[in-house]
């Protein structure tokens, strides 16, 4: 049964994280609230919770999962950034953005696009979940909470409860998420370029909402 941890927004119980830290050292999938909707998380190096994260979504091993990191300093380690993409993602972090970036060797192989060798990335603005993050001390692999043949996301942990109770592990509940996906930024070749216009504003980037490939 999924049980439900309902913290406050900007002040989570520590306990109450380390709980939910447990379950995901554990091998457990949670769902956390984000900037922009909910996502299904769970440890990045953990194979048959990330093959069951994958069962929950519907998602083939093709599919380009992300990495929920706390800070810049997360994403140094798994992605090559140089000095001008950096520059980019100060401009747009923490925020609902989603940034497609050259894998290091630090990204599990299964995790990273197969041929590409790229890797989906992202810091969120919302400090339950980045609290959250700091407790564990790594970034957690990711996927929106999109079911499979629902058009959105759930947004509210008590219907994410209701219909996913014996697939999830636990449920960071810190008030509704909103519907909205990330803006997705492929930042992987030069110059940047713009897949999905979402809830971040790509005019942060000095990109135009036409621009996208959505």
């Amino acid at each position: 049964m999924a049980r439900i941890y309902s913290v406050h927004p900007e002040n989570p119980p520590l306990r109450q994280l380390q709980q939910l830290v447990a379950i995901i050292e554990q091998g457990g999938v949670v769902a956390l609230p984000t900037d922009s909707s909910y996502a299904l998380c769970c440890h990045l190096d953990d194979k048959a919770a990330v093959d069951h994260l994958r069962r929950i979504r519907g998602l083939d091993d093709k599919h380009l999962l992300t990495l929920l990191c706390r800070d810049l300093s997360d994403i140094a380690h798994y992605a090559k950034v140089d000095n001008q993409q950096y520059r980019w993602l100060k401009a747009a972090t923490p925020g609902p953005f989603t940034f497609i970036l050259a894998a290091t060797k630090e990204v599990p192989r299964r995790v990273s696009h197969p041929s590409r060798k790229t890797i989906g990335l992202r810091v969120p603005a919302h400090h339950a979940t980045q609290q959250l993050l700091a407790t564990l001390g790594q970034p957690l692999l990711a996927t929106s909470l999109i079911l499979p043949g629902d058009d959105w996301p759930l947004n509210e942990a008590y219907a994410i409860q209701d219909a996913l109770d014996h697939q999830l592990d636990g449920i960071l509940d810190a008030g509704p998420c909103g519907l909205e996906p990330t803006t997705v930024v492929d930042l992987s070749e030069l110059p940047p370029r713009l897949i999905r216009h979402g809830l971040g504003d790509p005019g942060l980037l000095g990109l135009s909402a036409e621009s996208s490939s959505d």
